[in-house]
């Protein structure tokens, strides 16, 4: 397990180069792309596993294997949210998230609320879930009213934390925008939450939002991110794409490290 503290950590979440490619080739390959292009970690997805019980040993092993001086950073994110859509705690969900992030060597795990409301509760069991369990839960911003807004995440904040489970965030930057909220005034708000970012730009098509790369978004991507802590780690979260997928995936790296020195 590996949680460097290093404030130029940058990871690749491995959705970003397509889930038709990733699930031809499988995690572990892009994951050899990313490190050999740079990258410090990165992010292993639940619904882009074919074969679990085969690739999670393979890719924990990789990482323990993959650099000289420690591991590279895992995170694992699981699609299943914490709550269930009528706000009942889905503990199942977070037990078996957790097992999954031990066995992968991921120090963080990355989930969403869910259908979280006021009336939920269910702290000490995700307290109890976590103790001793060597894995750092951090609540993202989705794209849904229930768990992707600020006022629904200051909500779940202050009854977990009223609860006594202090837990930290996922921001992902372009995901406010599509419940209309401001990714600037997020990082405000709740810039003493974040441990970990998800660097993602946005257009807006006429039916939708659409990921892109941050130097093409719609949104003050540059001014976000660095209104974000330093020292949590920043992850690619957009399409990587091209015929040399490497020298992209480099000039990416480079790109976001490179705002992040100038916010440091």
């Amino acid at each position: 397990m590996h949680m460097a503290s290093s404030a130029s950590q940058t990871l690749i979440s491995l959705t970003s180069f397509g889930a038709a490619e990733v699930l031809r080739h499988g995690q572990l390959w892009f994951a050899r792309l990313s490190q050999a292009a740079g990258a410090d970690g990165v992010e292993v997805r639940e619904e882009l596993l074919r074969d679990a019980a085969r690739e999670l040993p393979e890719l924990a092993a990789w990482a323990r294997e993959a650099s000289h001086d420690g591991a590279m950073a895992v995170v694992y994110s699981c699609p299943q949210p914490l709550y269930d859509a009528d706000g009942a705690r889905a503990l199942p969900t977070l037990q078996h998230a957790i097992a999954t992030s031990q066995r992968l060597g991921a120090g963080r795990l990355k989930m969403s609320i869910g259908g979280f409301s006021a009336r939920s509760g269910g702290f000490d069991a995700i307290g109890h879930a976590l103790k001793d369990a060597g894995i750092a839960l951090l609540i993202e911003n989705d794209q849904t009213a229930s768990a992707g807004t600020v006022l629904a995440l200051e909500c779940f904040f202050a009854a977990a934390d009223a609860a006594g489970l202090r837990l930290p965030m996922t921001f992902d930057i372009g995901n406010w925008a599509y419940q209309g909220e401001c990714a600037l005034q997020a990082a405000q708000r709740l810039r003493g939450r974040v441990g970990y970012v998800h660097a993602k730009g946005v257009q807006r098509l006429p039916a939708k939002w659409v990921a892109v790369p941050l130097t093409e978004s719609a949104l003050p991507w540059r001014a976000t991110l660095c209104a974000l802590p330093d020292g949590a780690p920043r992850a690619i979260e957009y399409p990587l794409v091209g015929d040399d997928l490497e020298a992209v995936t480099r000039r990416e790296l480079q790109t976001l490290r490179a705002v992040h020195a100038q916010s440091a």
